[in-house]
């Protein structure tokens, strides 16, 4: 009975906010059109977009890595963020990160209620050429792929609704406060003069914080209790979510320029170098190793040099994101060994990738930026600026303190009124079928047990 019951309770909550939806503000497109630049418009619409592809693109990554009784599970845990964060946001999500400061700690959730004086009013402040609208959908995709970053850390163990009310959650008590802390201008991050060009902090270390704690609430899976290697359910998914990764982070990180214009440039420039960077590091490394060079291998350096990047884009100048990549793809291969060496079941290394990888990059941000390539920006520890890099310490010992304790009590919380676990003949069937009733294998989709569709 009392599961019956839990059941009703997404539904209900969802008639419940789309009843409220019919009595929020309408609102109307400014008409004098003249405030915005279109260029800006449609490069910001486009970089939306891109961010937006990140989401079935990390779905790919992911699915492609886990046992293939898992892939399904592994895959929809990613996407369903874009149904749960979309609600959230245009609720009380963009509220809490952009709206009315209280204090530097968090955005007054009336300000943009249901969207309240976001259509038609005046732009953000630091992007006046683009509608306030446009700005709110750009941070959105940012809210949505942070969450589902985390599932990689807790694949092929955590309940389906266990993890729905973990992005509730995650959204509301880690990410809104960690956007407004250093993107609302009034942030105290932001006001302390911590840089954060697209979400080192923000999106990278909060996930990879996240990964870490929901990884030692869950436990250790079986599979890996017996030391059993699995093999990656289809290495094609990887390489095929790295490109769309790639390809999306170039809307992830010139976006975050917020105009069309040399800054976005350079942003894009500095991405895809330290994206090659890493890559190559982390196999020409394993091949030092004595190991053959690798799909995967070439894949996860590839991304980790994005997760590094991600803070410094607009900052660093082009030649220093080659050591940034090189070095960041260095340091989470080691970290990936150490931790492979412990009991800590990160099942896809979110940790290790994106949490280690966000905080070298805020690290390399207080050393190589430079105000040549922004002039907003500061200089940093090799223009012989110590001060900047120790505030870039003191925003990373903070977020990734906050990111981890608020995680840590969510997962418990969580554990605590819905069990966060599968059972163990669960976790033996694979989620796929336990938690979806569905499967894929060699080309066919299954549901229950119809062959729905075969290529």
């Amino acid at each position: 009975m009392k599961q019956l019951k839990f059941k009703l309770v997404p539904f209900i909550l969802l008639a419940i906010v789309a009843i409220a939806a019919l009595f929020g503000a309408g609102n109307h497109p400014l008409k004098d059109t003249n405030v915005y630049n279109q260029a800006d418009t449609v490069w910001i619409i486009v970089a939306t977009a891109l961010v937006f592809l990140m989401t079935p693109a990390l779905a790919f990554f992911y699915g492609g890595m886990v046992h293939r009784k898992n892939v399904l599970s592994t895959m929809i845990k990613s996407v369903v963020a874009a149904g749960v964060v979309s609600i959230i946001w245009v609720v009380v999500g963009y509220s809490l990160c952009f709206g009315e400061d209280i204090k530097g700690i968090i955005g007054n959730p009336f300000t943009h209620l249901f969207f309240k004086d976001v259509v038609g009013a005046k732009p953000w402040i630091g992007a006046t050429t683009i509608p306030l609208l446009l700005f709110s959908l750009f941070q959105l995709m940012f809210a949505i792929i942070t969450p589902g970053l985390v599932v990689g850390a807790v694949a092929e163990r955590i309940k389906f609704a266990s993890y729905t009310l973990f992005i509730v959650l995650f959204t509301l008590l880690v990410y809104a406060p960690l956007a407004h802390w250093s993107w609302h201008p009034d942030g105290f991050l932001a006001k302390m003069g911590c840089l954060d060009f697209a979400g080192g902090t923000v999106v990278h270390i909060s996930a990879g914080c996240a990964a870490l704690a929901g990884a030692l609430v869950l436990k250790r899976r079986k599979s890996h209790l017996e030391q059993k290697e699995i093999p990656p359910a289809n290495i094609p998914y990887v390489l095929i979510g790295t490109g769309l990764l790639w390809f999306g982070w170039f809307g992830f990180n010139a976006g975050s320029a917020l105009a069309a214009n040399a800054l976005a440039v350079s942003a894009f420039a500095t991405t895809n170098t330290a994206a090659a960077a890493a890559g190559l590091s982390w196999m020409f490394f394993d091949v030092m190793k004595g190991k053959k060079p690798s799909v995967l291998g070439f894949c996860i350096g590839a991304v980790v040099g994005l997760v590094a990047i991600t803070p410094a884009a607009g900052y660093v100048a082009i030649p220093h994101s080659i050591f940034i990549g090189f070095l960041a793809a260095l340091i989470s291969n080691v970290a990936v060994y150490i931790k492979s060496k412990t009991t800590l079941d990160d099942t896809l290394d979110v940790f290790p990738c994106h949490g280690v990888g966000g905080i070298v990059g805020m690290l390399m941000t207080g050393i190589f930026a430079s105000k040549a390539v922004n002039d907003a920006g500061n200089d940093g520890l090799f223009y012989g600026n110590a001060a900047f890099f120790f505030t870039q310490v003191k925003g990373m010992l903070i977020a990734v303190t906050y990111s981890f304790i608020m995680s840590y009590l969510i997962f418990k919380f969580i554990n605590y009124v819905l069990p966060i676990r599968v059972s163990e003949s669960e976790e033996a069937d694979g989620l796929d079928a336990s938690q979806h009733n569905e499967k894929y294998s060699q080309g066919t989709l299954i549901v229950g047990e119809k062959e729905v569709l075969r290529h």
